[in-house]
């Protein structure tokens, strides 16, 4: 498998409180990698610094091989091939869900307005938003918003798609039609790396699952090792609510 990010010793700090600990990580191609942990594990921080949205202060982050912290290197370049969904949507509300999902295509691909209207079109319908091409983005439920944030997303064709817990601002019925989006585009080749607290959802959807603790990684293996067999005891402590729930 070909490795699509490298991330190494990677450290960072707020003020003097260290979020991140020296993460080591390989993420490969078609990857679908979910990070589990307790809130103020770091994970979030983690999605962030690696789209540059936080500078690190130590370690490197590779994608295909280019440093992305390297003063030298676009950043915007790499952030049209790693794309991000974020837990409170992020939508243009002064745009109707067709702009949104056209605009970055115009601006930052450099598109004409009639392919990206194709392609804003496909992906709204993948995700289960064609009917609301028109529709002020401020009308619609938390869960539609969520839905047209990663149709967004997929419009600039990213290679890699990290989603900050992307249910977490949810009502609870509206998060499995979110789950189910994510669930389908699993099955595509994209890689994507999700932060989430839906335990069954990473168990369903991972092919790798890394679990955080007090910003390192204490344990990262398959959803079955991980789920049913973990070995580090804060995984098992973790986990403690989740397995008894499911007996």
């Amino acid at each position: 498998m070909e490795k699509i990010l490298q991330i190494k010793n990677l450290h960072k700090k707020y003020n003097n409180l260290e979020v991140l600990k020296g993460i080591n990580l390989d993420i490969y191609k078609g990857e679908v990698v979910t990070i589990i942990g307790s809130s103020g594990s770091g994970k979030s921080t983690l999605l962030r610094c690696i789209n540059q949205l936080e500078n690190i202060d130590d370690g490197e982050i590779l994608y295909n091989n280019i440093n992305i912290n390297d003063e030298n290197t676009n950043i915007n370049k790499i952030r049209e091939d790693i794309g991000m969904v974020f837990q409170s949507f992020n939508l243009f509300e002064n745009m109707n869900v067709l702009k949104n999902c056209i605009i970055a295509q115009t601006k930052v691909l450099k598109r004409n307005k009639k392919e990206a209207e194709e392609i804003a079109i496909n992906y709204l319908e993948q995700v289960g938003m064609k009917e609301f091409l028109y529709y002020d983005t401020k009308k619609l439920s938390g869960g539609q918003k969520q839905r047209v944030a990663i149709a967004r997303a997929l419009c600039m064709n990213p290679s890699i798609l990290l989603f900050d817990e992307p249910t977490s601002a949810l009502d609870p019925e509206m998060v499995s039609e979110v789950l189910e989006v994510i669930k389908k585009l699993s099955k595509t080749q994209v890689t994507m790396i999700i932060v989430s607290h839906e335990m069954q959802f990473c168990e369903e959807v991972s092919s790798k699952v890394i679990f955080m603790d007090n910003g390192q990684i204490c344990e990262q293996d398959t959803p079955y090792n991980i789920f049913h067999n973990p070995k580090n005891e804060r995984t098992k402590q973790f986990l403690k609510r989740y397995n008894g729930n499911k007996e």
